[in-house]
């Protein structure tokens, strides 16, 4: 049997007399890939913390490498073999893959001179490590975020890595980059490299690892081999409440499309685009990297205007050049990256929701009555499910699921008819992400069409009538999602590669 490389036994962690681990165990051993999982807040942050020696612990035991440790330091657990991979990658962005790659032995050696011939030594010994090959002279920040993670990973395993925790790491990831991390992960445990997989997709949980542990308000709920469990066990475990697995069916007619497009165009992007959405309708366009997906939802709201063909709201010829013009044509925009793209992160939770509509709340000479958007504030929080203590905090203090929702109801407070979601779900956790489809649907059943962009398989056939796969900018198929199976709109995407 494999020696144990981490052994928590009931790990107790409380801040300001608020509980947040209550008798933790977790065990990883030699060449184990294993799963940490849990919705955001049930204790995983605080457990990656205390396990690489940033959070002292309250009670418990912690034994590394079969060593106790009563107090455990960041450098113990970097001796003992612990990496940290966090989702920032923690690398320094102006310097090159090189650098970053030999400065911890830089400070390490005490050197006063920098030798760069030994930094590039160090690069190419720690990129052949992980068998990649990559420009050392490059700086970060031209990299991809595929690009940047490889890089964190050759750091660790140059580190003498025996356990890489990654906290997340898929977020930001095509399939393509997933299935080449997974590659690595399984190279890693070939050579005895441990990983502990933070995550909250499912999909990838039940794909790489071979053990998970399952978190929910603090406690381990739920643990064992990989081969125990399937996507309900997991999601029933995370949330503490059953999930539904119905599909969306769309009930409406045949009527005049809310937006059309005809032979819709923009050079070097995508060309004769025929796209209809219904009233009610939850239609789902998926593609590759690069296929044009995403150009063409930022086309029709007006960021990047098409250069040809027509576009059609409620039958009306529109022309939608700019934003405004969306806007001013009933169409609504919730970015991907809600974090740079759908959010003002210092402004209030209250601000956030009204941004585009605080007009309406005037009573004379430009006053806002304050009266009304508090209450239409707490009418969206309850509508949308959006948790917090105070309508007042910053709306970064929320959780992803909670921002998500923030702008939602904001676009939704418009009375947009057509709504373009792009990535709906990205970087949710599994029970926002239920609620956050729930609210579509709902949406929908007011009648709002809806246009789901996402790469996201189980999420567009579980929650779109239609699926429009595009290609070289150019739809190639559409699938009625009816009985529609997973594995067949993969194979579609894969044919594609």
């Amino acid at each position: 049997m494999s020696g144990e490389i981490v052994n928590l036994t009931e790990i107790e962690k409380s801040f300001g007399g608020v509980q947040v681990l209550s008798k933790v165990s977790l065990s990883v051993k030699e060449g184990e890939i294993c799963c940490l999982a849990g919705e955001n807040g049930c204790g995983k942050s605080t457990l990656i913390k205390i396990i690489s020696g940033v959070y002292s612990h309250d009670g418990g035991q912690i034994a590394l490498n079969g060593r106790t440790y009563p107090r455990l330091n960041p450098i113990d657990s970097i001796r003992e073999g612990i990496q940290v991979i966090y989702q920032d990658f923690s690398l320094f962005p102006n310097l090159t893959v090189a650098e970053n790659l030999a400065l911890s032995d830089q400070v390490e050696s005490g050197r006063a001179i920098v030798s760069w011939e030994r930094m590039r030594r160090i690069a190419g010994e720690s990129l052949a490590m992980i068998g990649i090959e990559m420009d050392p002279d490059k700086t970060v920040e031209e990299l991809p975020v595929s690009g940047k993670q490889l890089v964190a990973i050759a750091r660790a395993v140059y580190c003498n890595a025996r356990l890489i925790i990654m906290d997340e790491p898929t977020t930001t990831l095509t399939q393509k980059e997933i299935d080449s991390l997974f590659t690595l992960i399984r190279n890693l445990k070939e050579k005895g490299i441990s990983t502990l997989f933070v995550s909250h997709k499912i999909r990838e949980m039940l794909d790489i690892t071979e053990k998970i542990t399952i978190m929910r308000n603090g406690r381990v709920v739920a643990g064992g081999d990989t081969g125990e469990f399937d996507e309900i066990k997991i999601t029933q475990a995370m949330t503490g409440r059953d999930i539904g697995g119905e599909r969306f069916h769309w009930s409406g007619v045949d009527e005049e499309p809310l937006l059309r497009t005809e032979k819709l165009s923009r050079r070097g992007a995508f060309s004769d685009i025929d796209l209809t959405v219904r009233s009610g309708e939850i239609v789902g366009i998926t593609g590759l990297l690069g296929s044009g997906r995403t150009e063409l939802a930022l086309a029709l709201f007006g960021r990047s205007p098409a250069d040809g063909g027509k576009i059609f709201r409620s039958g009306m010829e529109v022309v939608i050049r700019s934003i405004q013009d969306a806007m001013e044509n009933g169409i609504a925009y919730v970015p991907e990256d809600r974090l740079t793209e759908g959010l003002f992160l210092e402004q209030s939770i209250e601000r956030n929701l009204f941004a585009n509509t605080y007009k309406k709340f005037e009573r004379f000479a430009g006053l806002l009555d304050f009266k009304k958007i508090r209450a239409a504030a707490d009418k969206a929080m309850d509508d949308y499910g959006i948790v917090s203590p105070d309508i007042a905090l910053p709306v970064r203090s929320l959780s992803g699921g909670n921002q998500q929702r923030v702008v939602l109801a904001r676009w939704m407070s418009t009375g947009a008819e057509v709504l373009i979601l792009n990535g709906p779900t990205v970087g949710v956790d599994v029970g926002s992400k239920f609620e956050i489809h729930k609210k579509l649907r709902e949406i929908a059943e007011r009648g709002v069409g809806i246009l789901i962009f996402s790469d996201d398989i189980q999420e567009l056939i579980m929650n779109c009538n239609r699926i429009l796969v595009i290609h070289k900018g150019r739809f190639t198929d559409e699938l009625q999602s009816d009985c529609l199976k997973e594995h067949d709109l993969i194979d579609r995407l894969n044919a594609y590669r």
